[in-house]
Formats: structure tokens, sequence, C-alpha cells
């Protein structure tokens, strides 16, 4: 898996005009029924220029399309809104051929014009997207605003013209991102700041409800432009759900997916029953749960604190809180991540080691801080757990368990000291190792509203990062996994991180639904790909 993800997006970069690769759904699947997802929080948005959690982002991956997708179930690249794509050999410009009829919920039909309006409004300041740093490859992206991207160029109705200011490795991957989906320019105009409210895409499914704090739901889009998909006539998102409360309702047919997962607490028990565990349906995944320590923000700014809380943290007692569903992290990466250091050991336990840190830095009495953390189990436990080591020597923890939306909020503002990330945790958006820099570790993330929450930024690093994703030539991937693992080994010795733990994905679901088990686990849809399962009754 490791070699397949290290490739992917250098063999493709160099594809010629491209054939969407083949998927054949489940044969069995039958088209009808409404399925039900629960979620104790309600969701904040579904902008694709906004939306950037686990909650929202297969909700919006439904809703709409982009140039580029991925084959359900895996991390392949294929085609989405684009019929063909080439590549100039110099790896400069990428020349997209729109397929013919697609239409928006509002019955419109797509061209080209969409494609340009999308991108310019995702990289323009005052959409204030945390995805904007994704497109800083296209040329123009530095004087990115009203005037849009000098680099996206409508060629005819049907073809876009993308030219990059760089090489970029991974800008196809770039293309299949939320935050690259074809949006109406009318339909965001006439809803304004309620977009995110009023959706309108080219997916699968549409918009139909939203009552706050209730429920969502979606109905099938029956114009929608892939032949026989979705199966589903409806997806009820049901918000406001306790997981315990989510699981037994599971148990009782009335839920087909609780989407926070198996509570912690009830894990063991679901496992242990055998006609629990047969509907569980376990997955590897991209993932790191990290703690973000704000540089900016006394005493973080000092590095010999951050060193210090690193080695503070338990992470195989905090690994336990989880019931072992995770191993301990010692960098960004996880380790299935091309671009991993093997063999390096990170910050070790070290209480004493910490405290003499501490001393040094002239806080040898120890500092209050405050610690965000979303209020969904088991992360106010893991807060907890936190806050009992950083007391061990000598720094007192105020927790503050929020919302997600709260966290996010605080996170982007910067106002928050630290925050345990869980239920926000860095997964994946595509296969690549630049992808755990870009919009966590790199300055462009570091700005308002982005998800760079330590705010670190160090241009020395970025300019490695811009470097590594020049290397779009296959002969120079090792060279350029060597140069993203510097970047990493990089941030370490900076330590505006601790890294937590790599953990696993189990999906729960009832009986009734139908689908490959990869559907449930899908690395680039999180829960659960909703365009592609289905109802056996």
């Amino acid at each position: 898996m490791q070699k397949l993800l290290a490739s992917t997006a250098l063999m493709l970069t160099l594809a010629l005009p491209a054939a969407a690769q083949d998927y054949t759904p489940d044969p069995a699947a039958k088209p009808g029924g409404s399925i039900t997802i629960t979620y104790k929080d309600d969701v904040a948005t579904l902008d694709p220029a906004i939306g950037y959690d686990w909650q929202n982002w297969s909700m919006i991956k439904s809703l709409y399309d982009g140039l580029m997708d991925y084959v359900p179930g895996t991390t392949e690249l294929r085609p989405g809104l684009a019929e063909t794509y080439e590549i100039s050999p110099d790896g400069l410009v990428y020349t997209f051929k729109l397929r013919p009829g697609v239409k928006f919920h509002n019955g419109r039909e797509m061209t080209a014009e969409d494609v340009k309006y999308s991108l310019d409004r995702v990289t323009n300041p005052e959409t204030q997207s945390p995805g904007a740093g994704f497109f800083g490859a296209i040329a123009g992206f530095d004087a990115a605003g009203p005037d849009g991207l000098s680099g996206v160029e409508v060629v005819d109705p049907s073809t876009v013209r993308i030219t990059l200011s760089r090489p970029d490795a991974t800008f196809l991957h770039v293309m299949a991102l939320n935050f690259a989906s074809v949006v109406p320019k009318e339909a965001v105009e006439e809803a304004g700041p309620d977009f995110g409210k009023k959706p309108v895409g080219t997916g699968a499914f549409k918009l139909a409800e939203w009552t706050l704090g209730q429920r969502l739901v979606f109905e099938k889009n029956a114009d929608y432009w892939r032949d026989g998909v979705p199966f589903l006539d409806s997806v009820v998102f049901e918000v406001g759900q306790e997981p315990v409360v989510a699981l037994l309702r599971l148990q009782n047919g009335e839920v087909d997916v609780p989407g926070d997962g198996i509570p912690p607490a009830k894990f063991m028990e679901v496992m242990g029953d055998p006609a629990q565990a047969e509907r569980v349906v376990q997955g590897g995944q991209l993932h790191t749960g990290y703690i973000t320590l704000n540089v900016t923000i006394p005493p973080f700014d000092k590095l010999e604190v951050r060193k210090a809380v690193n080695m503070a943290i338990n992470k195989d007692r905090i690994t336990q809180i989880i019931n072992g569903r995770a191993v301990p992290a010692n960098q960004p990466l996880p380790p299935s991540m091309p671009g991993y250091t093997e063999g390096y050991a990170g910050y070790a336990f070290d209480p004493d080691g910490a405290k003499a840190l501490l001393a040094e830095a002239g806080l040898a009495d120890g500092f209050e801080t405050d610690l965000y953390a979303m209020n969904t189990d088991p992360n106010p436990r893991i807060a907890q757990a936190i806050q009992q080591d950083l007391a061990a020597v000598g720094i007192t923890v105020n927790i503050l368990s929020l919302a997600q939306a709260n966290v996010i909020e605080a996170g982007g503002a910067g106002t928050a000291p630290m925050i345990w990330s869980g239920g926000m945790a860095w997964i994946a958006d595509f296969p690549d190792p630049s992808n755990f820099y870009g919009p966590i570790l790199g300055c462009a993330g570091a700005g308002e509203g982005g998800w760079n929450w330590s705010k670190f930024c160090d241009e020395t690093l970025d300019a490695k990062a811009i470097e590594a994703d020049s290397m779009f030539d296959p002969a120079k991937s090792a060279d350029r996994l060597k140069l993203w693992s510097d970047v990493y080994m990089g941030v370490m010795v900076q330590a505006p991180w601790v890294p937590v733990f790599n953990e696993e994905r189990y999906t729960m679901k009832s009986e009734r639904m139908g689908g490959e088990d990869a559907l449930y686990v899908d690395p680039v849809s999180i829960p659960v790909n909703y365009d592609y399962v289905w109802v056996k009754q």
C-alpha cells in the first residue's frame, strides 16, 4: 500500500489525455430507500470553500464535484467533471476538457466559466477559505483577489487551462479536493453568507431539508451525470445524537451508521459480541492526532517549553484510553504515508527532562494555560490525561471542552494556546506527504481562519516543501520523499506539535446496509461514500 500511495500522484501527473477508470458497483445493488446517519454536533457549513472537518467532508463530496475524483473506496485518481486532461511536458500547463451536459442542482448547465469562478472564489482572501493554500502553485495565487487567478483561463465553454508557476506533483490531487468543487456564481451571490446553508452543486445528492439542530436531508439528484448512481433515494443526517444513544438506536434498527463512530466506552463490548462485531468495518487511515502549541502565545514562543510539553506526554497511556485503536505517534506523518522517517524516535516520555527544560526557560515553577478540546467522547478524557501529564511537570492546564465548531473557530483565530485535535485530527485529504504540511504546518495555513493552529511558520521549510512538490518526474520520487522527510524532521526540531497517536478507523453499519466494505472506510469520504452504498430492504 505504501508503494502505491507513493507513486500515485507522480504517475498520473505525466498521464496522457485521461480516460475514466472503470468502477463497477456491487451487481446486487438495488436502487431506492433511505438511510439514517447520526452526529452529536450540528453541521457548521456545506460550502465546499469553507467546510473542512471530518463530519461535513463526505457530505460535501456528495453535493459537489471537482475536475478530478477518486475511484470509490480507493486513493486512485480518476477524472471527475473533466472528461479528459492533458499536461504539458514541463508540468506547468493543465488543460481540462469538461464533460458535456452536466447540470447544477438549479438546472443550469455547468461551463468552464463556473470552474474559473470557483477557483477564483476559493483563493480570494475575502472568502477566508482554510483550503486556499492548496492552490498556491497556480500562477497568480500571490495576487489572488476580486480579479481572480491569472493562471486559470477559460479557453471555450468546455475547456479550462490552468497554468502553474512551478511544477506541482500533487496538482491533480488538489483538483480532487472539496475545495476545488465547482459551484454556480448566481447561487453563491443569491445566498451570500448563507451559501453554506443553501448549497448548490453538481453532486449525486442535493439538499432537501436542513432543520438546524435537528436534521439534514439529502435527496437523490435525478440528473446526476454518472450513470446508475446514487442508489439511495435519500440520506437523513440526525444531529444532536449522543454517540452512546446512537449506538443503542443502531442496535434497535433505527440508525444505519453512527457518524461519530463506536463510543470508546462501548468498543470492547461491541467487538466482543460476534453479532455486533460482524457489522464493524475496520480500515487503516492516514491519520495523526496531535496537540498544537501556539508559537505566538507565551510561553509557547519558547522552544524549551514546547520540547518540555512533548516530553511530558505519556502517549502509551493516551492510546489505551481509546482501547488501543491506535499506535503512538512520533512525527506529523503516519507510518503508512510516503515520506515517513523510519527510525526516528521523536521526544521520549521523560517528565524529569521536561522539568529541566522548563527550568532552563525560566519557568521552574511552571505556568498556567488553556487546552481546547472537542466535547465528544473520548476527547474530554484524553484532555484530562494531558492535563494530568502536564500537572506532573508543573504546568496547570484549564480544559475548555467545546463543540467542534467552537474549537475550530478558536484555532483559526489563533486565540487557543493549546488544542487537542481529537475529533478534528488530521486525516490526509490526499495520499501524499505534502498534504500534512501546507494546511496544518505551512505558512499559508497560519493565517486567519486557517488550520495551522500552532501558527507555526518557517519560510525555510516552506521553500523546501515547494522544492519537493516541484519534483514531478517519477525518476526523482525517492529524492522527493527524502526531501519531505527532511521537512518533517525540521518541524520536529522546532516542536510546534505534540504528535500523539495514529488511529485506525472502525465504522459500524446496520444489517440492511449494502456495498463493499471499502465504501465504509473510504480514504477520501469519511465516514461513508454515500454515492455508492445501498440498502438491502
